[in-house]
């Protein structure tokens, strides 16, 4: 998921605990990506983290 975002232009710009978020230069808001990296996120948050990032499947 990280990557995905990454190749898209977002970057971190806060992490606290398990909690990454994510901003873009151009996109408006803030994307949150919850877990440990290495986890799997459920099909919920998975799709939750698409519909904040302006991304489809």
């Amino acid at each position: 998921m990280i990557r995905i975002l990454r190749n898209d232009g977002w970057y971190i710009v806060a992490i606290r605990g398990s909690h990454r978020q994510f901003r873009h230069p151009v996109k408006a808001g803030r994307v949150t990506v919850s877990g440990h990296l290495g986890d799997d996120l459920s099909p919920g948050t998975l799709n939750s983290v698409f519909k904040q990032a302006g991304l489809k499947k």
